[in-house]
């Protein structure tokens, strides 16, 4: 957690995005280190969890982090919680709450009310098209002998 900690404040300072850190770890070993870098790659997914998670799964050639565990210097916002659910890691700590965010400005409360809002009520509108047309990727996945379930 000490990392993670110490990655939030270090490329925090050095520009690279918000105040945030994490790492995963297995069998007591770091695998990967990430960190907030929203404003030095000018991407919005660019979180600390969501970093941390692509180079472990690349370090280890998985895309399942089961046998590992996720630190992070923050309770992950909803779209690291997706990738966290995702990733499958067998746990998470992390150090400040989703409330010391709030307090520093990093507000996710809005995200998690859309979230129970019908599609087209959202503040981002949202509307569902030629669904018909696109069945046909789900119908052919299905009929794939060849998958692999993730």
């Amino acid at each position: 957690m000490r990392e993670a900690i110490r990655l939030s404040v270090e490329k925090m300072e050095a520009g690279f995005g918000g105040p945030f850190g994490a790492v995963v770890v297995r069998d007591g070993e770091i695998i990967a280190r990430g960190y907030n870098n929203v404003l030095a790659t000018n991407d919005p997914t660019a979180h600390a969890e969501v970093d941390v998670i692509r180079k472990a799964c690349q370090a280890l050639g998985t895309f399942q982090l089961t046998d590992c565990e996720l630190y992070t210097s923050c309770e992950p916002c909803p779209m690291c919680l997706g990738a966290i659910y995702w990733a499958r890691p067998r746990k998470v700590y992390y150090a400040n709450t989703k409330d010391d965010a709030a307090k520093a400005g990093f507000d996710d409360q809005f995200i998690y009310d859309e979230i129970d809002k019908e599609a087209p009520d959202r503040s981002i509108p949202m509307e569902q098209m030629l669904r018909e047309e696109a069945q046909e990727a789900f119908e052919k996945w299905v009929a794939k002998e060849d998958k692999q379930v993730y």
